[in-house]
């Protein structure tokens, strides 16, 4: 069943974390932030949701980064539920950016994330100013000519260091918590 995150708390801060990613390096939210913002995506490897719009998401990453924007990618599922997820499994996805292990999934509680893929698009103070989605596709890759959505609302936070007041929910496979936690 797919899961709906919430709409935009415009201007809740950033949390912090400290994470492995799959490139051997440790990851804070400092070492992933750009100049005019951030975007922080909650994806995995086995949602049909992610893998639709993978290549989408390495476009808009890379179209991003050229405008200030850091790019952060972090997989919290269970991976003992789903070894598709798991940590070595990540190391094969190839993402131009880097892709971090949240083993214990604090960091997606800190976040609320809810889905994959769940977008937070942060200005350069660190304040959420974007809670949507990519474009318009869902379980299935969309039209070649669908919206940029994410691009457009992180352009003009890059740009205004505001997002959009109309923000539509990214769509996905729900973030599969530990079974004890």
């Amino acid at each position: 069943m797919a899961a709906i995150p919430p709409v935009c708390d415009f201007g809740w801060k950033a949390p912090d974390f400290t994470l492995p990613g799959v490139d051997g390096k440790t990851w804070t939210l400092a070492d992933v932030a750009g100049p005019k913002g951030t975007l922080i995506m909650f994806i995995c490897n086995h949602c049909p949701y992610v893998k639709a719009v993978k290549d989408r998401i390495i476009r808009d990453a890379r179209d991003l980064a050229t405008l200030g924007i850091g790019v952060a990618a972090i997989s919290s599922n269970d991976a003992e539920a789903y070894p598709a997820d798991s940590f070595e499994k990540m190391k094969g996805e190839g993402y131009p950016f880097p892709y971090l292990h949240d083993e214990s999934q604090d960091v997606a509680r800190a976040y609320d994330a809810a889905c994959t893929p769940d977008f937070f698009g942060f200005n350069a103070a660190g304040e959420l100013q974007y809670r949507g989605r990519l474009d318009a596709s869902r379980s299935e890759t969309g039209p070649a000519d669908l919206r940029r959505d994410l691009y457009e609302a992180m352009k003009l936070v890059a740009e205004t260091g505001h997002g959009p007041e109309d923000q539509i929910p990214s769509m996905g496979c729900s973030i599969k918590w530990k079974a004890d936690a």
